[in-house]
């Protein structure tokens, strides 16, 4: 029997009505979102289930994004299924986090709005992202370095998200030039992402000097199953490991397509999708189309 793995989605899977049905018939899952609520000072319910313009704002995004994920994990451990390893795809680490038994859910919400906060102010020194298709991973890193040397601007690989999608991102002048060369180098496409700002570059260093503070006068406690994390792809299960991680991860890539081929090396064959949408389940089965990847919401 393959190992049963719980991940959870990053920013961008948010839609108005997420996680309602659970919230009106569960009433254990209503409560992990009420305490997202009591944590935050935050009316959650509001911002995920009504009609706004603050659901897809970085700051609000991230704590209803993870309030969810956190109310259908659970219903699904109410349901006595639990995993075996835990993984989330950039904010979706804290999901991970959770599951794992390493975050408190209290804690996590905590320290997940001040993180979203923190990157909503890191916004205006300017940046953007683009999602690249069909170069190799070589051929994107060397030009991101290139770029960033010729151009002294900050530009840098984001996210390997599976083969033939990487995102990068950076300065907007060391975006645009990184795309011409990468066209040039024989990219299928170059889309721009619509995000708040540079995630996962050094423009993200203001957020992540206060992000450490704030995670650092965390508890973090000795999971009770691996956590594969972002910034190296392996499991984890050392709070002090976990921490030093979770801080890198603002500004480092998110290592997606080694983290799923590693656990899938290293006996995982189940992947459940615990939040809004279906994006990591896309992604798994183009990078391990042998395994079975389903989702609950």
């Amino acid at each position: 029997m393959g190992k049963r793995v719980f991940m959870f989605p990053g920013q961008g899977s948010q839609y108005i009505g997420m996680g309602k049905e659970f919230y009106d018939t569960m009433p254990n899952a209503k409560a992990v979102i009420d305490l997202a609520s009591e944590q935050t000072g935050l009316d959650i319910p509001a911002l995920c289930f009504e009609e706004n313009d603050k659901l897809n704002i970085t700051e609000y995004t991230q704590i209803c994004m993870l309030a969810v994920e956190a109310a259908i994990y659970q219903a699904i451990i109410d349901k006595g299924i639990t995993p075996d390893v835990t993984a989330g795809l950039s904010l979706g680490e804290y999901g991970a986090l959770i599951a794992s038994g390493a975050m408190t859910m209290a804690d996590a919400f905590a320290v997940v709005r001040k993180r979203g906060i923190y990157m909503q102010e890191a916004v205006p020194t300017g940046g953007a992202m683009t999602a690249v298709l069909g170069l190799d991973p070589q051929v994107i890193e060397d030009i991101c370095k290139k770029t960033a040397d010729e151009t002294n601007s900050v530009v840098s690989v984001a996210n390997y998200n599976c083969p033939g999608q990487i995102v990068i991102s950076g300065s907007i002048e060391g975006i645009n030039k990184a795309c011409e060369l990468m066209k040039a180098a024989g990219a299928k496409r170059a889309l721009p992402l619509k995000v708040g700002g540079a995630f996962h570059s050094p423009l993200m260093n203001p957020a992540k000097v206060e992000l450490e503070a704030a995670i650092n006068a965390t508890e973090i406690h000795a999971p009770k199953c691996p956590v594969y994390q972002n910034v190296d792809a392996m499991p984890h299960t050392d709070p002090v490991e976990i921490k030093k991680n979770l801080v890198a991860q603002l500004t480092a890539s998110v290592r997606w397509t080694q983290t799923v081929k590693n656990m899938v090396a290293d006996g995982a064959t189940d992947f459940t999708e615990c939040g809004p949408g279906a994006v990591l389940q896309g992604l798994i089965k183009k990078i391990a189309p042998e395994a079975t990847a389903h989702g609950i919401a």
